[in-house]
């Protein structure tokens, strides 16, 4: 049977649809760098993930209109203003392509596993393809440029070991008594990283936000990754491993706002659902009692920002509702 002739599942419908909201999005904060950038290793690669984006979003376009559905508005050249000077530095726009590019990597991750039209799939393994190459190419130039902050290292173990089943060992082991191993460690050193490049990307949009309860929503934010920093950096030294700054990444002067209100609000909460999905892997991986407690305090103020953050949008008139069937019909046709 032809691919045209199967009708999209809604796993599908919401794979196309979400990257193409998300792409839109992105393009927006690659053309407010574009128009400032002097590195040209970075203007490159940015010029690259534009231009790949754009693809994206057109092959998707053609796909829905093949099949009579709706193409989402998403965000336009209406949401950047290309005349704002620069409000963030070159080095700052390459560790948002990074930070970018991972997310990225996960969300086509997971729709290859989730789509089944082999026209959709061969699509979305194309995506992942070149996102990775993206991201490769990001972290190399992060290193190059003396940017990319790397996780803690550790003495190697001598053998390979069993946890005792002894009930004051395994006490020891799941409490706050023994070191910190390895995974907990790579994932305090990655929680706090990307809360360091998001304070950066908040504090612009508190920069230049003109509106009074966008803005405050905003600050709000900022309080809550400063939070998990302090946190999660307490927990490294009490540990006695090396607590994590990443390089400094500074903002410029400029207080006229590159991005809409409506742009400077999407991205917040669309961060607070990848926030909620790293902090919930995180717990999953580590076994002790004082990080798990601190995991999940957290993901309980993100989900009530995140609540508040939809409720605003809301307000705004600037959600765009996700697709939903249209009348009962027939769903097997």
């Amino acid at each position: 049977m032809e691919d045209h002739e199967i009708r999209m599942t809604t796993a599908e419908i919401s794979a196309l649809w979400t990257t193409y909201i998300k792409c839109s999005a992105m393009n927006c904060f690659y053309t407010h760098f574009l128009t400032y950038l002097n590195d040209e290793g970075i203007k490159s690669l940015i010029e690259e993930n534009l231009g790949i984006n754009l693809e994206t979003m057109e092959k998707i376009r053609s796909i829905f209109l093949s099949e009579g559905f709706p193409i989402p508005n998403g965000f336009t050249e209406k949401d950047v203003d290309t005349s704002a000077p620069p409000l963030y530095t070159d080095l700052f726009a390459l560790s948002f392509v990074y930070r970018g590019l991972q997310v990225t990597n996960s969300h086509f991750t997971l729709i290859v596993g989730t789509v089944a039209r082999s026209d959709i799939y061969d699509f979305f393994e194309k995506c992942l393809t070149r996102s990775l190459s993206l991201y490769k190419q990001a972290l190399q130039l992060m290193l190059i440029k003396g940017v990319y902050d790397r996780p803690p290292k550790i003495n190697y173990p001598r053998s390979s070991e069993y946890i005792s089943h002894q009930p004051t060992l395994m006490e020891s082991w799941l409490g706050e008594r023994r070191p910190l191993n390895a995974l907990e460690l790579s994932e305090l050193f990655f929680v706090i990283e990307r809360n360091c490049i998001g304070i950066i990307l908040l504090k612009g949009f508190i920069q230049t936000s003109k509106d009074k309860e966008v803005k405050e929503y905003l600050k709000k934010g900022k309080k809550l990754s400063e939070r998990q920093i302090t946190t999660f950096n307490h927990v490294l030294m009490k540990d006695d491993a090396f607590p994590t700054y990443p390089v400094s990444m500074e903002l410029t002067s400029s207080t006229k706002a590159p991005f809409s209100e409506k742009l400077m609000l999407f991205f917040i909460s669309s961060s607070n659902t990848v926030g909620l999905s790293t902090l919930c892997h995180a717990i999953t991986m580590s076994t002790r009692k004082d990080l798990a407690i601190h995991y999940t305090l957290f993901v309980t103020e993100i989900m009530k920002y995140g609540s508040d953050g939809l409720k605003l949008l809301v307000e705004r008139g600037w959600m765009e509702k996700p697709p939903q069937e249209h009348g009962w019909g027939n769903l097997n046709d």
